[in-house]
């Protein structure tokens, strides 16, 4: 089911590009979804990315400026080349006036440098990188949902407040990694935790033995899980195998929900990890999920970066219609920073000079298997932290749009 609905949509998507040209370019305001759709991340970003975009543009009405607003989408399988190719593409010729979600950050940084180049929009909410509003910002960049200061400092700092004051670290050998575990590090150790060490992992490991042993042998009570998709959740999975968890607490910096039914509750219960959104927050985040859920071939819940890309959505039509049209990307982006943000998902908040989006976020707890009532009743609020105090503070980021 799952895979003919992607085929439907990238194949809606390539007809739909065989008609656009510079007089379709001012008939319509094309968004187009850029995400991963068949490999490790497509559960956390992948179609339902793209029918977060599709009912947003459906709940504004499905204009902007007086033009029909169409939403087009492709996979970039996690590969820097075939989603730059996709960007240039669909800005040279597809007419596409602004491009949503990325993850991946190499490809999200390459995105926003072309975006700034040729004038377009780009609003990251998988993307997790803080350089898109730290010293690679550009004026044509929203990043919206979270990045790794916020989820790795955050937690950190969150986490040492409830007693865990003695870390370890299991970390993917990559720069994601690198950094979400720079990030928690010094959220730790600024509210008065310690360091004890940590353990590199290749990306995609199989066997996460030798690695948990070395956290088990630590002595830490927290164990900082620093990598994400797939390989947060056989970590995580294992470690409950080798018993970790009944003396020392997991906490998955980039834990997305969508992973918890396959880890299942007895494993993953009492894991901690810091969202910006949950489905079950209030009434505006229910009824958001239930319209997802019965859209979604799976009849998958959304997560933050979905809920990021339908609440980016209405913000990014909002500022056509002030500025009156897609065309100047710049201009968008500025009117999008004037205007304050109001959705259902996420409430009130801004955007600051640097493109950075402000919201609380909340310190999440994995239920056990007996709190849960059903599939996706999975997390309990436990703090909220302002949105003020969850994100880097725009004088640290060296952006150069932001005046010394």
């Amino acid at each position: 089911m799952r895979q003919m609905f992607r085929r439907g949509m990238l194949a809606a998507a390539t007809v739909g590009a065989m008609f656009a040209g510079s007089a379709q370019a001012q008939e319509k305001v094309r968004i187009g979804v850029l995400n991963d759709q068949s490999g490790v991340f497509s559960t956390y970003q992948g179609i339902g990315s793209v029918i977060a975009a599709q009912m947003a543009v459906e709940d504004y009405g499905s204009k902007a400026a007086g033009k029909p607003v169409e939403v087009i989408t492709a996979d970039h399988q996690n590969k820097t080349d075939v989603g730059v190719g996709i960007a240039r593409r669909w800005y040279d010729t597809e007419s596409v006036d602004a491009i949503f979600d990325l993850p991946n950050s190499a490809i999200a940084l390459a995105v926003a440098g072309m975006s700034e180049q040729k004038n377009k929009v780009f609003v990251g909410s998988g993307a997790g990188t803080a350089l898109l509003t730290g010293e690679k910002c550009t004026p044509n960049t929203v990043h919206w949902t979270y990045d790794t200061y916020a989820y790795g400092r955050g937690l950190g700092k969150a986490v040492v407040a409830q007693g865990g004051k003695k870390w370890f670290f299991l970390t993917a050998d990559y720069a994601f990694g690198h950094d979400l575990e720079k990030q928690a590090a010094e959220g730790v150790k600024a509210s008065g935790g310690e360091v004890l060490g940590a353990v590199r992992h290749p990306l995609g490991t199989a066997d996460y033995a030798s690695f948990l042993l070395q956290a088990q042998a630590s002595g830490a009570e927290i164990v900082g899980v620093a990598n994400a998709g797939d390989d947060t959740i056989t970590s995580i999975k294992q470690a409950a195998e080798f018993g970790l968890t009944r003396k020392q607490k997991l906490v998955g910096l980039i834990l997305g929900m969508n992973g918890l039914p396959a880890l299942g509750l007895k494993a993953a219960q009492g894991a901690q990890i810091m969202n910006p959104f949950y489905w079950d927050l209030n009434d505006g985040t229910r009824a958001f999920a239930k319209r997802f859920a019965e859209r979604h071939p799976q009849n998958n819940y959304p997560n933050d970066m979905q809920a990021g890309v339908y609440a980016s959505v209405l913000h990014y039509l909002k500022a056509v219609d002030k500025v009156g049209g897609a065309a100047d990307g710049k201009a968008v982006v500025a009117a999008m920073k004037a205007m304050p943000t109001d959705d259902p998902l996420f409430g009130k908040g801004f955007i600051r000079t640097d493109g950075r989006k402000i919201h609380p976020l909340y310190l999440l707890e994995v239920k056990s298997p007996d709190e849960s009532k059903s599939k996706w009743d999975l997390l309990k609020v436990v703090a909220t932290i302002p949105g003020d105090q969850a994100f880097r503070p725009e004088s640290e980021g060296n952006c150069p749009l932001v005046k010394k």
